[in-house]
C-alpha cells in the first residue's frame, strides 16, 4: 500500500482567499486508480516551514506531491526549500529557459529576469512540460520514493497531471489497471432516504463497501470491494440492481454534470433548448455552456431580472405579474413558454425566485419556482431551500436541469 502525502502551498490558502481545490481534484484522480491520500498538509510560503514539514512527509511517505510555489516571484520558494530538505543541488536547465522564451514570444511579451528562476530544478529531476504556463512540473525518483512537484494554477496543474504524471506513475507500477470502485450519481432524493431505499437491495451483496457523498442536490454512491484492484462482476450487478431500484432518481454511472447529461440527451433526440433566468442570473446558461458541443442544441438564454425585462424580452403579461408576482408558478411558466417561443426551441427552462438576503412576508428566502416547457407539456414546481444566496442559486440550477433530465427520459 502506498503512503501518499499531498502538500498544498500558499499563504492565500491559509488566509481563506482561495479554496484548496487541489485536494479535491487530486484526491479524486488518485481514487480513480485505487490510491488514497494519507494526508494533506497546507503550508505557508515560508522556506523554513516547507523544509521542515516536507522533510517529515518525505521520511514516512512513498509518494509526496506538492502544488504551488514554483513560479517566478519572491514568494515562490517551494523548489528551493524542497531541494534543501533533500540535500540536492539546484541546477539550471536550458531547456526550461527555451520553453519560457517561446511562451513569452507566443504572448508577444519580453521575458523578465525573474522568470529565469523557474529554470532551476533539483538535480536528477525530470521536467514535466507546462504548455499553459511558464513553470514546469518536476518528477523525481529518489531513494526509492517519488516526488511530484506541480504549479499552482489549476489550468496548468491538471493538464500536467493527465499528460505527464499519470503515464509516469503507470510506468512505475503505482497505478491500478482499473478504477477499483463503481460510482452512481443520483438527483432528487436525499442522502438519508437514498440509503433507506437501497439498503434492502445492497444487503444482497455481502462484502460491499458503500459510501455516500451529497453535494448541491446530487448524491453519489460509491460501491467497492475491499482488497480488490479489479472490478468483479458482482460489483456491476450491484450497480444495476441499484439503478433499477432508483428509477428516475438515477442520473448516470460516474460523476457527469447534470448539464452534460441533458446536453447529451438533447443531441441524441435532435432537440433544442432555451432558458429564461431571473434569480439564477445566468448561472443556468453558464452550466450549459460549460459542456463542449452545447451549441449544437442550446439556442440561448435570457436574464430577465426585473419585471420590466420579463415583459419586454419575453412578453410576460404585466397583468400576470401584478396578480401573481414575479415569484410564482404562473410567472415561471410564462417565462419558459416565452423563451421557447423567442428562440423557437423544442424545450425551455425557467427559474424565478428569491435568493436573498432580504425577504418579504409572503415569500421567504430560498423560494424558487422552476418551469419546463416541452413539445407536450408545460410543467412547474416550487423549490424551497433556505440558504445563503449563492447556494439558493446553485440548487435552483440543479433542480431546473434535473426537471429537464426527467422530462427527456420520457422520450
Amino acid at each position: 500500500m502506498h503512503a501518499i502525502d499531498l502538500i498544498t502551498l500558499g499563504d492565500e490558502l491559509l488566509l481563506g482567499i482561495r479554496q484548496n481545490a487541489h485536494l479535491l481534484w487530486i484526491g479524486d484522480q488518485l481514487a480513480r486508480h485505487g490510491l488514497v491520500l494519507r494526508r494533506n498538509l497546507v503550508l505557508p510560503d515560508d522556506p523554513a516551514v516547507i523544509q521542515h514539514d516536507f522533510g517529515k512527509s518525505w521520511n514516512t511517505a512513498n509518494i509526496v506531491i506538492t502544488t504551488g510555489g514554483l513560479g517566478p516571484t519572491g514568494d515562490d520558494v517551494t523548489r528551493e526549500a524542497v531541494a534543501e530538505a533533500l540535500g540536492l543541488e539546484l541546477v539550471f536547465d536550458t531547456s526550461i529557459e527555451t520553453a519560457i522564451g517561446e511562451r513569452f514570444a507566443q504572448l508577444g511579451q519580453t521575458i523578465t529576469e525573474n522568470s529565469l528562476k523557474q529554470c532551476y530544478k533539483p538535480e536528477g529531476a525530470e521536467i514535466l512540460p507546462n504548455p499553459h504556463g511558464t513553470a514546469p512540473g518536476l518528477y523525481l525518483e529518489h531513494k526509492g520514493k517519488v516526488l511530484i512537484m506541480l504549479p499552482g494554477p489549476a489550468s496548468e496543474l491538471r493538464p500536467i497531471w493527465r499528460d505527464a504524471v499519470i503515464p509516469r506513475l503507470r510506468k512505475a507500477g503505482v497505478l491500478a489497471g482499473q478504477t477499483p470502485y463503481l460510482q452512481l450519481r443520483t438527483c432528487g432524493i436525499g442522502e438519508s432516504l437514498l440509503e433507506t431505499t437501497l439498503h434492502p437491495t445492497l444487503d444482497n451483496y455481502p462484502g460491499l463497501h458503500i459510501a455516500y457523498c451529497a453535494h448541491q442536490g446530487l448524491v453519489d454512491i460509491r460501491l467497492s470491494l475491499s482488497q480488490n484492484t479489479r472490478l468483479p462482476q458482482q460489483l456491476y450487478a450491484a450497480g444495476e440492481a441499484c439503478r433499477a431500484q432508483l428509477g428516475a432518481h438515477f442520473v448516470s454511472y460516474g460523476a457527469p454534470s447534470l448539464a452534460s447529461v441533458v446536453i447529451s440527451r438533447l443531441k441524441t433526440l435532435d432537440r433544442t433548448l432555451a432558458v429564461a433566468e431571473s434569480c439564477t442570473g445566468g448561472l443556468l446558461s453558464h452550466r450549459l455552456t460549460e459542456v463542449p458541443g452545447a451549441s449544437q442544441v442550446f439556442a440561448g438564454g435570457v436574464i430577465c431580472y426585473s419585471n420590466q425585462a420579463k415583459i419586454t424580452m419575453l412578453d410576460v403579461p404585466s397583468a400576470l405579474l401584478e396578480r401573481y408576482g414575479a415569484v410564482s408558478t404562473e410567472t415561471a411558466e410564462a417565462l419558459a413558454q416565452g423563451a421557447a417561443q423567442h428562440f423557437n426551441t423544442d424545450y425551455a427552462l425557467s427559474a424565478t425566485g428569491l435568493a436573498g438576503p432580504s425577504s418579504d412576508a409572503d415569500t421567504p428566502v430560498g423560494t424558487v419556482y422552476i418551469a419546463c416547457f416541452s413539445p407536450d407539456s408545460l410543467r412547474s414546481h416550487k423549490l424551497f431551500h433556505p440558504a445563503e444566496r449563492s447556494t439558493v442559486k446553485a440548487h435552483a440550477v440543479t433542480a431546473a436541469l434535473d426537471e429537464l433530465r426527467r422530462e427527456l427520459c420520457k422520450v
